[in-house]
């Protein structure tokens, strides 16, 4: 096993690095956050850090990107209070991927990259219409993240859709039926493979 110091990785190339460092923490679920600004223009962002944060309240929340690097999404549920989370599949990953770019503010990314925005009465935010997943977050906090000027957003579940068939019996949902996909490092996808459901560990 090679020792790899922390002196060392900071000397690598700026890409190189952050694949590196990317793919330690495993894979991760991979979705495209759905946003539209205050004056009307929807916006998509790739998301690979979302995370469970409770279930009662039901709170989800993920790391958005300094702003230079990544100022819409942030600033559209700044300005609107509310968003969407949709999971990515294998037939639309790669085109999932190109929301990744950094597009000018009033462009409509549904329309550059070709996925399709669908909305459900009283929600403003977009959905993603081909993901199979798909829920509303109402904005709770966004927490500034001094030591690398990230943000951690934080979002009250509003909403959810899904087809019942992905849901078993005790609550489970069965994403890897519904297709959704994991990624790795800046640009590797994957698909989600169940190998075992364990019973609830008590002492």
């Amino acid at each position: 096993m090679r020792y790899y110091s922390l002196d060392e990785i900071k000397n690598w190339e700026r890409f190189y690095r952050a694949n590196f460092i990317n793919c330690l923490t495993g894979f991760k679920p991979v979705s495209l956050v759905g946003t539209v600004s205050k004056e009307g223009v929807p916006n998509l962002s790739v998301v690979s850090s979302v995370v469970h944060l409770g279930a009662d309240p039901a709170l989800i929340g993920y790391i958005n990107r300094p702003l230079a690097a990544a100022p819409d999404t942030i600033q559209n549920i700044s300005d609107t209070g509310h968003y969407t989370v949709n999971h990515i599949t294998e037939a639309f990953f790669t085109k999932a991927h190109q929301y990744s770019a950094k597009y000018a503010p009033e462009i409509n990314e549904f329309e550059t990259v070709g996925l399709h925005a669908s909305y459900e009465e009283g929600i403003i935010a977009p959905f993603v219409q081909e993901s199979p997943v798909k829920y509303h977050l109402k904005l709770v906090e966004i927490v500034p993240i001094a030591h690398n000027q990230t943000f951690f957003v934080i979002g009250a579940l509003q909403a959810v859709f899904l087809s019942e068939t992905l849901v078993e019996a005790d609550g489970f949902i069965n994403l890897e039926q519904a297709g959704s996909m994991l990624s790795l490092g800046l640009d590797g996808y994957a698909h989600a493979t169940m190998v075992q459901r364990l019973p609830y560990a008590r002492p």
